[in-house]
């Protein structure tokens, strides 16, 4: 080959390169602008879905436009791919030539995300829907059977209100985020759920007679229970036998990761009273860096790895689900992998679980290590993997030393005495066996279910206000001003020395001796006064009340 050969094929090849760098580029600049929603990205329509797509534009236009911003509309993922059944389904109806269903279950997205389907279903999110699972014994109530003799309520215009649905707050609240089980209306006018349907191994009903009782309207479509649909809680309880609804965090039809990446995502469920991690993101450090800098992370982005594709702040789902370069950029979607206490219980408890990712409970150390399969430790350590690469080892070790103190002192000065006193009282038949209708049962639940959390929540993500002023502080003057005498007063009012014995047990610990301090001094200044007054050795003047153990304010009257 002569020079002047070679310098042509050079010069050939450095064009080609030229010319691919520019190609990639453009690529990454459309993708970006795609991303960013400035230009429309491709979409491919399945031919099984095309009919669909051209119909639902007509009827339900935002639903296609949802879908044709997916990446499941770039892939060619369309209708019928996630919302097709067979014949053998409880919610299974014939719609246009296609067998589809209305609900779309994780057993659904496992066909082909199988790895984050395992994931979710062995998670605390999937078990949502269990604390509610007994709400569909009451969803077979009619009206009619709730009638009375004469209807108390006033007229509503347009409304017919014989009886209020005592369950509506639950299923407009609870259940849209722990989930409940989803049921079909009976041809009796009650409910089938899974429970009824057996499902098998596959999803499919095994209970026929049940089957056969599913209501159906004039097209052959099985009716939905109102009662447990529209539902996205998070651990719903599908006909199929599946846990939980993907659409909880991804939104249904469009998917968006994006979405889910976001703070504002978590805080449908995550927020309020008693679990306030919205807001106490949004006082920590972390969030006010988001709010900052939330136009650079990259959140649309295809990849979304902490470290390589973003660094200037967390948010929840860079914390607790989404990759990093520590792990080779691995997502699970198991919050739980990472989280070392479990904060939400009466009682905090390190999370240390077995082999089917469920919590080992047991105190005994050496059957703890056996049952153990994944420690808190290990936990830890994968939590403070994502820390580090914002801070450094020292800082990390020190921030967790100060969040185990708050757990600690929760537990040990104010929970596991609250315990201790409420299963005194019951144990002594000196409250009910129902829940809720006596107000110390109220007291010790918002002691440790609202501000207990509140104040263990804001230790674990650095939000100092909720740790203390909205946490401890309360927690503090519910336990001494409302709890400790309640429980003295019902106590002594039956006489039941044994339930002030295990209150003069706990008060008389360290950490509760400036308490008892002020009680005796405060006992000594109504003694002195009543000498002053009334003479010495005595507490009343003769033919009045006597004022023994009436408080100081009311002595000094």
């Amino acid at each position: 080959m002569t020079l002047e050969q070679k310098r042509t094929v050079l010069i050939v090849l450095s064009v080609l390169f030229l010319v691919s760098l520019l190609f990639v580029q453009w690529l990454e600049v459309e993708r970006r602008y795609v991303e960013a929603g400035l230009a429309e990205h491709p979409i491919a329509v399945p031919a099984s879905s095309r009919q669909c797509v051209d119909c639902h534009t007509q009827g339900t236009p935002g639903i296609v436009d949802h879908w044709e911003g997916s990446t499941h509309a770039v892939k060619g993922v369309g209708c019928v791919d996630c919302h097709k059944a067979t014949e053998e389904d409880a919610d299974a109806f014939s719609h246009y030539g296609a067998t589809i269903a209305t609900i779309v279950t994780p057993r659904d997205c496992g066909a082909c995300h199988g790895d984050v389907k395992a994931e979710f279903e062995r998670s605390h999110h999937a078990a949502g829907g269990n604390i509610l699972a007994s709400l569909d014994n009451f969803l077979g109530e009619t009206v009619e059977g709730m009638r009375g003799p004469f209807s108390p309520h006033s007229p509503t215009p347009g409304m017919a209100v014989q009886a209020v649905n005592g369950m509506a707050s639950a299923f407009s609240g609870c259940q849209q985020c722990h989930g409940s089980k989803v049921a079909l209306t009976a041809t009796d006018g009650g409910t089938i759920t899974v429970d009824d349907l057996e499902p098998d191994e596959n999803g499919h009903p095994t209970n026929l007679d049940a089957v056969g009782r599913i209501l159906k309207d004039s097209s052959g479509k099985p009716l939905l229970a109102p009662g447990t649909w529209p539902n996205t809680g998070i651990g719903r309880l599908n006909l199929d036998g599946s846990r939980g609804s993907c659409s909880a965090c991804h939104s249904r039809h469009d998917f968006s990761p994006r979405r889910a990446r976001q703070p504002e995502n978590c805080g449908k469920c995550h927020l309020g009273p008693d679990h306030p991690q919205k807001e106490i993101y949004e006082e920590s450090k972390h969030g006010v860096a988001y709010r900052d800098l939330k136009d650079e992370m990259d959140l649309a982005g295809a990849d979304w790895v902490l470290g390589e594709d973003y660094s200037e702040a967390p948010t929840c789902a860079t914390c607790h689900m989404s990759g990093h370069s520590r792990n080779g950029g691995k997502i699970t979607h198991d919050p739980r992998e990472r989280i070392s206490w479990s904060n939400r219980p009466p009682v905090s408890v390190l999370l240390d679980t077995d082999v089917n990712w469920e919590t080992v409970t047991s105190v005994d150390p050496a059957e703890r290590r056996e049952l153990t399969s994944d420690t808190w430790q290990a936990k830890r350590t994968r939590m403070q993997a994502v820390c580090s690469h914002c801070h450094t080892p020292d800082y990390v070790n020190a921030f967790y030393q100060q969040y185990d103190d708050l757990v600690i002192l929760y537990n040990e000065k104010f929970a596991k005495p609250g315990q201790q006193i409420m299963a005194a009282l019951a144990d002594e038949d000196l409250v009910t066996e129902t829940q809720f209708d006596e107000e110390i049962e109220w007291v010790w639940f918002y002691l440790w279910h609202h501000e207990g959390r509140r104040a263990r929540h804001g230790a674990a993500m650095m939000a100092p206000d909720y740790t203390h002023w909205h946490g401890m502080f309360e927690v503090a003057e519910r336990f001494y001003m409302e709890l400790i005498p309640m429980a003295r007063e019902i106590a002594d009012e039956a006489g039941n020395a044994r339930v002030n014995g295990v209150i003069d047990q706990i008060l008389a610990r360290p950490e509760h001796a400036w308490f008892e301090e002020g009680a005796a001094a405060e006992a000594e200044e109504i003694r002195r006064y009543m000498e002053q007054r009334y003479g010495q050795g005595r507490t009343s003047p003769v033919g009045e009340p006597g004022l023994v153990g009436a408080p100081p304010g009311e002595a000094r009257r």
